[in-house]
């Protein structure tokens, strides 16, 4: 099975969205390590799970700042990525090395929190030594055109994926008019404001099969 762009699940909660999407043939299965998250998977779950699937990346997601903390969790998750929310911890994070050697980062930006130039500002400023800048939203937010110009601009300088704003219906549209590596959706058990429930998920993923 293949998909005709690279894709992130995020906040993956249980083993049977884990084994549908890593035989959809994403790309990466994102596990929330912060016991304070509503979607968080304690290891002996997580390492459940990550037996259970194969061909697909793992990323730890944290919203931690402390780096003692985030080196603990590497440690007992050994995940291939890891996902922050701070562009100040990258750096430092940078020097570390995980499960498979290098270890390798992904920066999530929410932009419900940034103005334009401040997105354009943090990416030109803090997205080195990140992968992959993930772009979501906690709050609802409108793909209007300036939003899509100025995604259109930093996607054609900086390894984007697309967390936001991506429905079955304009999936295709969004990867033709947008250079974004790939975009990336939400698991979870939650139905909370910006995620998505799993039934669209799996639309999203049959929209981009590859005939």
């Amino acid at each position: 099975m293949a998909l005709t762009t690279l894709v992130k699940i995020s906040n993956v909660t249980n083993l049977s969205d884990a084994r549908y999407c890593a035989g959809m043939g994403v790309d990466m299965l994102g596990f929330s390590m912060d016991p304070e998250s509503p979607d968080y998977v304690e290891p002996k779950k997580f390492l459940e799970i990550k037996s259970w699937v194969a061909g697909v990346q793992i990323v730890g997601e944290t919203t931690a700042t402390d780096p003692e903390l985030i080196e603990q969790l590497l440690e007992t998750y050994q995940p291939e990525f890891l996902q922050v929310d701070e562009a100040a911890l990258l750096p430092y994070l940078s020097t570390f090395g995980g499960s498979q050697g290098e270890l390798r980062l992904i920066l999530r930006v929410d932009l419900s929190q940034l103005t334009l130039d401040q997105l354009s500002t943090l990416l030109h400023t803090g997205a080195a030594g990140a992968e992959y800048v993930l772009l979501e939203s906690k709050g609802p937010i409108h793909l209007d055109a300036d939003l899509k110009a100025a995604l259109l601009k930093l996607s054609g300088k900086y390894p984007v994926l697309l967390g936001t704003g991506v429905s079955a219906e304009n999936v295709h549209e969004l990867l033709a008019e947008l250079p974004v590596r790939g975009i990336a959706l939400s698991g979870g058990d939650e139905e909370r404001p910006g995620n998505k429930e799993f039934g669209e998920l799996m639309d999203i993923l049959e929209a981009i099969e590859e005939e």
